[in-house]
Formats: C-alpha cells, sequence, structure tokens
C-alpha cells in the first residue's frame, strides 16, 4: 500500500488541475450514518422507502421525521480529517472542483468555496407549488411537522434530490465541463453505483484523466482506475495532501 500512496501522492503534487468527487464514505468517520447497510435504516424503513415524492405526498409527517431525525445527526457533526483536507487542496490548486453527493453541507463548514453539492444540502428547503425557496438550519418541533410555506400555504420539502427525480441539469453540466478540463479526479468515499454520479468517474476513466479512488471497499470502478486504495478517507486524504 505503501507504494500506491506514494504513486498517488505524486499524481496529486504534478496536477494543475483536479476535481474530487465525494460520497457517503468521506462523512461516515464524522459520524454520519451511509444509505447503504444496516446504519443506513432508520426505525423499519430504507432511505428509498422515504427519500421518494411518492412517500412524501403520502405521509409527509413521516419523511420529516426522518429528515429531522438526520439533522439533529448532522448537527452535532463536525467536518473530519478527510474534509479539512480537501479545503487545503482547494487553497493549493488554481483549478479545482469538489462535487459532493452528500446533502450534510460538511465540506461547506470544512471551507471549500468551489463546490457544487450535486443532490442538494439537507439545510435547504422548497415549496412544492410556488418558487419559495429558504436556508433553514432548524430542526422542527413535533407539532410543526410538516411544516408549511409562509407564502403560499403548500407543504415545505427538503431541496434535496429523491430517488426518481433529476439532478439539476446545471450541476450535471459544470461537473462535466470541470472534468473535461481537469487532469486528474479523485473518486472518495462513494460507491461508484449511483448516477449520474457514477458517470462522472466513468468519464474520466474513459478520457484518460488520472483517477484515484478512495474507498473502504472496492467499487465496479477499482479495477480500471489508475490508484484504488481500500482505506478511510479522514485518514488517507491528510496523507495525500501535504
Amino acid at each position: 500500500m505503501t507504494d500506491l500512496i506514494s504513486y498517488a501522492k505524486e499524481i496529486i503534487d504534478k496536477s494543475k488541475s483536479i476535481v474530487v468527487l465525494t460520497g457517503a464514505g468521506i462523512s461516515k468517520d464524522s459520524g454520519i450514518p451511509t444509505f447503504r447497510g444496516e446504519d443506513g435504516l432508520w426505525k423499519q424503513y430504507s432511505p428509498q422507502e422515504l427519500a421518494n415524492p411518492d412517500a412524501f405526498f403520502r405521509n409527509p409527517k413521516l419523511v420529516w421525521q426522518w429528515y429531522n431525525w438526520r439533522r439533529e445527526l448532522i448537527s452535532k457533526a463536525k467536518p473530519n480529517p478527510g474534509h479539512l483536507a480537501l479545503h487545503k487542496l482547494e487553497l493549493i490548486k488554481e483549478e479545482f472542483l469538489l462535487i459532493t453527493q452528500n446533502v450534510d453541507g460538511l465540506h461547506s463548514k470544512a471551507g471549500n468555496r468551489k463546490l457544487i453539492e450535486f443532490h442538494g444540502n439537507i439545510w435547504k428547503e422548497k415549496c412544492v407549488q410556488c418558487d419559495f425557496k429558504r436556508y433553514n438550519e432548524v430542526i422542527y418541533k413535533e407539532d410543526d411537522l410538516p411544516p408549511a410555506c409562509p407564502v403560499c400555504g403548500s407543504l415545505i420539502r427538503p431541496d434535496i434530490v429523491w430517488f426518481g427525480e433529476a439532478v439539476p441539469f446545471e450541476n450535471i453540466q459544470k461537473s462535466f465541463e470541470a472534468l473535461s478540463r481537469c487532469d486528474t479526479m479523485l473518486s472518495v468515499g462513494t460507491s461508484g453505483v449511483v448516477y449520474p454520479a457514477a458517470a462522472l468517474v466513468e468519464y474520466a476513466v474513459k478520457t484518460a484523466k488520472k483517477v484515484i479512488e478512495i474507498n473502504y471497499e472496492r467499487t465496479p470502478f477499482s479495477d480500471f482506475v489508475d490508484v484504488s486504495i481500500q482505506e478511510r478517507a479522514s485518514v488517507l486524504l491528510p496523507r495525500l495532501i501535504e
């Protein structure tokens, strides 16, 4: 593994333009459960059962109870050394973009500003009927669920891309534009099975970018990237970005 780490560090050091894609694995060491595995379950529900429009319109209070629980966990979480290392990388590299699949906002708290929150942010809310949107770091009281729009009185929902919904075109466009210009991609803590985010790694591999994968488990791309290291991002990233 030492040789792999040295090679990955050499790639990063020589890179002039870097795009980073992060997934749930980078936030796990901050105490935030991942979607996959037993720690992703809430009561008897899986995320797929709750994070979709049908579930919300069937039972908006239940869905908001789950998001309230997640907000409470996230409110106690702090950026870990992996998040902080990526902030440092942004300061080092003039051409840099961080694309995250996570909705926890920890990259912003770590200081990253060249950032695309691919699937939204758990603290952002929007009305299902009108154009009202807001950033709202509130953990709701039970009696206030589900929240109502202060403009039109309709339901307020988390401003997050749910299962069955399309990622905003602007997020996809800016991500691929940055990838087309970069020379190196880091894929960190992401399973490589959720599209369209996984298509970013696929594109980087097919266009002969240098690709470094850091994930606790192997992914569908592990055999095709330049470097694949099975390690926690919070442990490895600080070693690579000095």
